[in-house]
């Protein structure tokens, strides 16, 4: 496989879609559609800036989620807090104002930040960190946007073990809530 040219077609305030083209195994050329947060204009760019961090709070032994409508699915999902990182914003800075935004909820500890990891690798360059977090505080949406509807609560391992059979989770929340439950409940 190889990348022989990289063409932005379509460019808006959030995502920027390129078309790659590609020679295949066979030879043969493969155009690819991608979609980035980043502008760029040389090919060596692809996958090297991280955009954004999702958190996995917890706060007394239990996990805070969200029931958040996302309009890519026309649904309400459950997800974990979760934001891009603001120009010259630190990890931990991003960490304390998606926390608040979104929930109301203050920083008391982080407990390890992951190295970067791509969110969509199939369809997309974008990366992101995920934080490992205790809070403290109360939950208090107000601070929301009006483009949000966002729902926060904190979940005991015994309900996120129902919610796990028959509610619907981003991906990542997903791994996330099987392993709270594992750690808890066994």
């Amino acid at each position: 496989m190889k990348l022989i040219k990289m063409e932005k077609v379509r460019d808006t305030r959030y995502l920027k879609n390129y078309e790659l083209t590609y020679l295949n195994k066979a030879g043969k050329e493969k155009v690819y559609e991608i979609v980035s947060h980043r502008d760029m204009s040389d090919p060596s760019a692809l996958g090297k800036s991280v955009s954004g961090l999702s958190i996995v709070a917890v706060q007394d032994d239990k996990m805070l989620l969200l029931r958040e409508f996302r309009m890519a699915v026309n649904d309400y999902v459950y997800n974990l807090c979760a934001g891009m990182i603001e120009e010259g914003e630190t990890i931990e800075e991003c960490i304390r104002r998606e926390l608040y935004e979104e929930t109301g909820l203050e920083l008391e500890k982080i407990d390890t930040i992951l190295p970067p990891a791509y969110a969509a690798v199939s369809i997309s360059d974008i990366s992101n960190r995920i934080a490992f977090v205790h809070v403290k505080g109360s939950i208090d949406t107000q601070n929301t946007s009006d483009n949000e509807e966002i729902r926060a609560a904190f979940y005991s391992a015994e309900e996120l073990s129902q919610m796990l059979e028959t509610g619907s989770f981003s991906s990542r929340c997903q791994i996330a809530v099987y392993m709270f439950i594992r750690e808890h409940l066994s």
